[in-house]
C-alpha cells in the first residue's frame, strides 16, 4: 500500500492532496518538519531529512513535485494525467516553474510574515518578495486569461502543482487583487472536495 509521510500543514499537502484527487487508499504517516524528519528510519527514505516523502510498495520518491508526477503517471488517467507526451511536457514545466518562480518568495512572505518570532521578522524581506512575485503572477494570470486551467479546459496535476504552491502566498497575504484570473483559477482549484478532505489529515 502506499504511504505518504509527511504532515498536511506541510508541502506534502500536495501528495496527499494529489492520492485524494486519484482515489488512492494509502497510509498517511504525519512526520512533521524538524525533528521527526531526522530519525535514523526517516533518513533512510530521504537522506535529505525533508518531507514528503512516498513508499508505493517498495518504490521510495521524495521532492514534492516528483511525488506528485509520479503518482499522476502511475494512478492517473486522463483529463487529470494528460495522454499526450507534449502535455505531460507542460505538467513538468509548470511544475517546475511554481517551484523556481514562485515559491521561494513565498516561503520569505510565510517566514517573515507567520513563523518567525516577530522581532525576527524583517518587513524588507516581505516588500521585496511581494515585488518580486509580480512579475510571475502576471506570467499566470495571462495565461488564464484565455482557458479554464493551465492546460485547457480541465483540471489536472499541473494545476494541483501550481495552485498549492500559489495558495501558500494567499495564506501569507499576498494581494491577489491584481491578478483576478489568477485568483478565480486558485479559489476553484481549493474547492475541489479532494483539497477539502486532505484538511481532515493531521
Amino acid at each position: 500500500m502506499l504511504k505518504i509521510y509527511g504532515t498536511s500543514m506541510s508541502r506534502a499537502n500536495r501528495a496527499l492532496w494529489c492520492a485524494e484527487e486519484l482515489g488512492l487508499k494509502f497510509e498517511h504517516a504525519p512526520v512533521a518538519p524538524g525533528t521527526g524528519t531526522r530519525t535514523p528510519d526517516h533518513l533512510k527514505l530521504n537522506p535529505n531529512g525533508h518531507v514528503p516523502v512516498i513508499d508505493d510498495d517498495g518504490v521510495v520518491i521524495w521532492e514534492s513535485m516528483a511525488v506528485n508526477l509520479y503518482l499522476a503517471e502511475k494512478y492517473g488517467k486522463p483529463p487529470f494525467w494528460p495522454s499526450s507526451v507534449g502535455d505531460h511536457g507542460r505538467c513538468y514545466m509548470w511544475s517546475t516553474w511554481a517551484m523556481t518562480e514562485i515559491e521561494p518568495n513565498t516561503i520569505a512572505i510565510f517566514t517573515h510574515t507567520r513563523m518567525l518570532p516577530e522581532a525576527q521578522r524583517r518587513a524588507d524581506v516581505v516588500a521585496s518578495s511581494k515585488e518580486a512575485l509580480k512579475a510571475p503572477l502576471k506570467v499566470l494570470n495571462d495565461h488564464l486569461s484565455s482557458r479554464e486551467y493551465l492546460l485547457g479546459n480541465d483540471f489536472t496535476v499541473a494545476d494541483l502543482n501550481v495552485a498549492s504552491v500559489v495558495g501558500l502566498g494567499a495564506f501569507a497575504g499576498v494581494d491577489f487583487g491584481p491578478t483576478p484570473k489568477l485568483k478565480a483559477w486558485l479559489d476553484k482549484c481549493n474547492a475541489r472536495p479532494a483539497n477539502k478532505k486532505v484538511r481532515e489529515h493531521k
